[in-house]
């Protein structure tokens, strides 16, 4: 809403001294944010007067351009000879004049300079160049009352004037008037308020042209007033003209503009036909199957059933509180006009501006709530304006049908504010705020009843009440309270464990990255999973942000993969990723029924629960994904390439950072390569799997090969975690070093070795390390030798050598029975 300070002063007092600056900080105090500040004609400085033409001489030159060679009258000690090429003004003319030395919009200077063989002593002004619109095919010739050679023309023009542009928030509908912007300024300086709604008389209902409401839900009140014998010809006075410029709407002819300047003014968007074209009784009603209507801007338009309608005996003539018809369109020639001020419903008039792409000045106020009781004074207001500035008669009645509700007062506590705003506010003080922004307030017994205005449609409810009376007193007295943190509160023991998954995998030089929970159809393709696969039954969003991606993910891998790609897109190659977040897994049952819970009141517990049990499982997952170098190359040796070992070692990490024990198995399973995952147990549980990303799959996302990634179920992880990891015990003794060679079947994963190795040895074994892997004729085809690095140590003493040849030859022998396991010499 684009605010001119000028003709804010016409409702409220401003002190002279007030800047738009000031004004516009107070107005953001009360709610009403500043979008822009602007002084228009500010880059317009120097002499700019009003001339009388005395003489004028028209020449062709040889280019075949006709000039006219002026005698200007602006006061001075000689008349000034101006070259000017436009026609549309005679001798006796005044004119708007630029004299040396003025620099007009644009940066653009006047001098006294010699063309067509004349000396062209200033400029003659058309709109354009003054920036009061686009015409350029004439100057601007003002009317004899309009001023005197001489005067000052950028004050005749009222170029000047301090814009406050405001951005209106959806339940602040009433500043989208200069009526109710006036209101609130006068509430920031404290000082009288002029309602323009209350300075005029509305026209007395009675017999009028003929409306009948058929949907009366649609529009509560429709008012028509007719004025005749307007004077086609009459033009829209300049100051009105100017103010609808300042305000960012295009003059258009004196009907039309007045309508606009009442919309402007009172908040309630009019509407005028030409009574000369109406046909018959004007109805409201909805549209009807194959309706039509061309609109204003020459469009044809497929009406659809929940629109709106204007109609008269031809049909469609007005797409309701949106845009008017073509049909009956103010013209040239109208000189008889039916004005409508009505008041339609809301979300009727958004859905209608919407579905038709058609945005409007009117859709804009009539979506957010509009005064409903304005209509027949904003009506009369239209009528007096064409009949001071254009002629005619206005009807003697008008026709009103319907009537505004009744408002719904608010009962509130006096000490509510007090409450809320965390300072003391007295009855009074509140009673006084409330009263100031148009309510009327019953005190009884601390308990304020109030009726709201017919123009705040916002308020409805007690805390409403409480930001108006805040809001008037001023945001900035809300004094600011550090609040107490209450005792004993803290992280949940699920926080505390999610938190620390989170700071081991960074140590480990994984970055966080937050992912879309949509996925697509296209994604369960891209991982290569099977018709089967039960992550492929996923929930389905009624309203997704993109079409692409309708569904809830089932895995985290394929929003991480998409971002790892993009990471490699942009030449960031090297890079290891994770994610904490919910997968969404619909009930096997299939959809439960969602029970209707209003919004006037609190669920109850029973409902609460129903509502939980109508949920998917949200299972918490973490997920690693990972490409690259995991070591780059330089003077210590070639790179290290990402591989399964990593994402395997990664989600090691996981489970060390929650004190859970995990066991890797060799496995398969979609997106991993099939000779290359591992499954990750705890105790006989599986939960996740591990391992390098089938080369297909990491083709459909655009990866390098080899890529790894690991996901694991951490909601089944914390429920096997330990609030409190114990740090290793450290033994100052010196360890015993045994390194063995075990030759076992080619299909042993080492894992198993490991395992019989760490079993066999005892409390003494401190590590068992893998540092070879051998397959070769001397160990015969099938099988291979595998070299561990053996650690033993005790806590309390130095251990015999007796002790670790013992401790070893258990470890073998263990491993001998589990897995067949040989040494080798």
């Amino acid at each position: 809403m684009r605010v001119p300070v000028s003709w804010l002063r016409d409702y409220v007092d401003l002190p002279d001294d007030v800047s738009a600056a000031d004004l516009a900080n107070r107005l953001t105090f009360l709610g009403l944010k500043l979008e822009a500040l602007e002084t228009a004609a500010a880059d317009l400085v120097g002499p700019l007067v009003v001339g009388r033409v005395l003489d004028v001489e028209e020449e062709t030159h040889s280019n075949g351009k006709t000039i006219r060679w002026c005698q200007v009258d602006v006061r001075q000690t000689e008349p000034r000879g101006v070259v000017c090429g436009a026609a549309n003004f005679a001798v006796g003319d005044l004119v708007v004049v630029a004299l040396p030395g003025a620099v007009l919009p644009g940066g653009f200077e006047i001098s006294a300079r010699k063309t067509y063989g004349h000396v062209s002593d200033g400029m003659i002004c058309s709109a354009r160049e003054l920036g009061l619109g686009d015409d350029h095919t004439g100057i601007i010739v003002l009317g004899a009352d309009d001023a005197s050679p001489g005067d000052d023309a950028a004050t005749v023009l009222h170029l000047r004037d301090d814009v406050i542009e405001l951005e209106i928030n959806p339940d602040r509908a009433y500043a989208l008037s200069l009526r109710g912007v006036a209101r609130d300024a006068s509430i920031a300086y404290d000082i009288p308020f002029r309602d323009p709604a209350l300075d005029l008389a509305a026209s007395q209902a009675g017999e009028g042209w003929p409306v009948r409401v058929e949907d009366p839900e649609g529009c509560q009140v429709f008012t028509a007033l007719e004025v005749t014998g307007l004077d086609p010809s009459a033009a829209t006075p300049r100051w009105m003209e100017r103010r609808l410029q300042l305000a960012g709407m295009r003059p258009i002819s004196l009907a039309v503009d007045v309508t606009n300047y009442v919309m402007l003014e009172l908040g309630n968007p009019i509407h005028g036909y030409d009574r000369d074209s109406l046909r018959g009784e004007i109805v409201v009603r909805r549209a009807r199957p194959g309706e039509r209507l061309t609109t204003l801007d020459d469009v044809v338009r497929d009406l659809d059933p929940e629109d709106l309608l204007i109609i008269d005996d031809r049909g469609p003539i007005g797409l309701a509180g949106v845009m008017g018809g073509a049909e009956t369109e103010l013209g040239p020639t109208t000189s008889n006009l039916v004005i409508e001020a009505a008041h339609f419903d809301s979300v009727t008039v958004a859905r209608s501006a919407r579905r038709h792409k058609l945005p409007s000045e009117a859709s804009k106020r009539f979506e957010r709530g509009v005064d409903p009781t304005l209509g027949p004074t904003a009506a009369r207001r239209v009528a007096d304006l064409l009949v001071q500035l254009g002629g005619g008669q206005i009807a003697p009645t008008a026709t009103v049908v319907g009537a505004a509700p009744p408002p719904r007062p608010v009962v509130m506590d006096a000490q509510l504010p007090s409450r809320v705003a965390g300072f003391p506010i007295a009855d009074g003080t509140a009673c006084h705020a409330l009263e100031r922004v148009g309510c009327v307030v019953t005190a009884v017994a601390g308990r304020l009843t109030v009726l709201p205005p017919p123009w705040r449609h916002d308020i409805g409810d007690p805390n409403d009440l409480v930001e108006e009376v805040v809001r008037v007193i001023g945001y900035d007295q809300v004094p600011s309270v550090l609040p107490a943190a209450p005792p004993g509160r803290g992280l949940t023991r699920h926080q505390r464990l999610r938190r620390r998954v989170g700071t081991a995998l960074s140590a480990a030089g994984y970055v966080e990255a937050l992912g879309s929970v949509f996925v697509g159809e296209t994604d369960w393709d891209d991982l290569g999973l099977r018709c089967e696969d039960p992550r492929r039954r996923t929930l389905r969003v009624a309203n997704p942000l993109a079409d692409d991606y309708p569904l809830l993910r089932t895995t985290l891998l394929p929003g991480l993969l998409r971002t790892l790609a993009r990471n490699v897109a942009r030449a960031q190659g090297d890079v290891g990723l994770f994610e904490i977040g919910s997968v969404f897994l619909p009930a096997i049952g299939g959809p439960a029924t969602v029970p209707d819970v209003g919004v006037e009141r609190a669920p109850t517990v029973d409902e609460l629960k129903e509502l939980d049990a109508t949920l998917p499982d949200q299972p918490l997952h973490v997920a690693i994904v990972l490409c690259g170098d995991r070591v780059p190359a330089s003077w210590w040796g070639a790179a290290v390439p990402a591989s399964w070992a990593d994402a395997v070692e990664a989600a090691r990490t996981v489970g060390l950072a929650l004190g859970v024990e995990l066991r890797v198995v060799p496995s398969r399973g979609e997106p991993w390569h099939p000779g290359r995952c591992a499954e990750i147990l705890v105790g006989e549980t599986s939960v996740g799997l591990a391992g390098e990303l089938h080369p297909r799959v990491a083709g459909a996302f655009g990866l390098p090969r080899p890529s790894a990634a690991a996901e694991l179920d951490l909601r089944a992880l914390l429920a096997h975690a330990r609030s409190i990891v114990s740090a290793p015990r450290l033994s100052s003794y010196p360890v015993g070093k045994e390194d063995v060679a075990l030759v076992v079947e080619q299909a042993v994963p080492a894992v198993e070795v490991e395992a019989a190795l760490r079993s066999g040895g005892g409390e003494l074994l401190e590590s068992v390390r893998l540092f070879d892997v051998y397959a070769g004729e001397q160990i015969g085809s099938g099988r291979k030798s595998l070299a561990f690095a053996l650690r033993f140590r005790a806590p309390d003493r130095t251990l015999t050598e007796t002790e670790i040849k013992t401790a070893r030859d258990a470890a073998v022998a263990e491993a001998g029975r589990r897995v067949q396991a040989a040494q080798r010499t």
